[in-house]
């Protein structure tokens, strides 16, 4: 039996600003909260798959994080500090204490943030998680793009308004042709203010010797139950993060998953749940 997923929304106060966050929520027993990566992503992306999979167990939330999805998208700085006061609210506002947190790329910096800032979390599933590392080959590129605002605006410019540029930016994180219908999911929940909202993130993240989160220096913390998912064929972030994280941490478990990109959940959903449902 497949739980039934439903949608929600609560408003949040963040940063001094009343936000609307959209989630998805659905299944009975102990919570677990699904956080999505920056851009090309939403709940109803990364998780799709993974919320009915899941809920037969857990009591699943998924929210668009502001600038995504359904949620709000406002003018304003997007920062991973943003992110995690939107995390620490949003938790407070659906009540949820001691959730397990599962996060991707994006969303595991900030699932692993909100546990080592003082969160309570029962344990942890990290998948191609950004906040593992310092710098990545691409770094110094993105960097000098973002630092020039006409050339940045060039070049994403496309991205919310075009299923090409949707489709190219998705096999650039892939290990394989995307779906049509990954394309078409993309491309009903982004727009020029979820673009708007990538680039200040990234612009604020992306500095000139390296990326501006890095845990990898304090995962000692960290005494909860952590799944580390990695994808063999990622092009953004290097498994070698997540191997070494592994390594690291007092309780953990790894799973590189081969023929996969940077986004297991949406490339491999299958192989994923069943490593996630195993662990939770």
């Amino acid at each position: 039996m497949t739980s039934e997923i439903t949608s929600d929304s609560v408003e949040l106060t963040v940063d001094g600003d009343d936000v609307d966050v959209h989630y998805r929520t659905g299944g009975e027993g102990p919570p677990l909260v699904f956080l999505h990566g920056i851009g090309l992503d939403a709940a109803t992306v990364s998780w799709r798959h993974a919320l009915p999979a899941l809920a037969d167990e857990r009591t699943v939330y998924a929210p668009d994080l502001p600038g995504h999805g359904d949620s709000d998208k406002p003018d304003r700085a997007y920062t991973t500090e943003y992110y995690l006061e939107t995390v620490a609210a949003f938790l407070d506002a659906v009540e949820v204490t001691e959730p397990a947190m599962a996060g991707l790329s994006m969303g595991g910096a900030l699932a692993l943030g909100h546990a080592l800032d003082g969160g309570d979390v029962e344990r942890l599933v990290l998948v191609d998680s950004y906040g593992l590392g310092s710098d990545a080959y691409w770094r110094v590129a993105a960097t000098g793009i973002l630092q020039t605002p006409v050339v940045g605006n060039m070049l994403w410019q496309g991205v919310s308004t075009s299923k090409p540029a949707i489709r190219a930016g998705l096999r650039s994180m892939g290990a394989a042709e995307p779906p049509q219908e990954l394309v078409e999911q993309v491309a009903s929940v982004v727009d020029r203010r979820t673009v708007r909202a990538m680039r200040r993130w990234q612009r604020s993240e992306f500095r000139a010797t390296g990326f501006k989160t890095d845990y990898s220096g304090r995962l000692a913390e960290l005494e909860v139950p952590t799944l580390l998912v990695h994808g063999a064929a990622d092009p953004l972030l290097p498994k070698s993060w997540t191997e070494r994280a592994a390594a690291s941490l007092a309780d953990s478990e790894l799973k590189i998953l081969g023929e996969c990109g940077h986004c297991p959940p949406r490339e491999q959903p299958e192989r994923f749940n069943r490593a996630l449902r195993a662990f939770c």
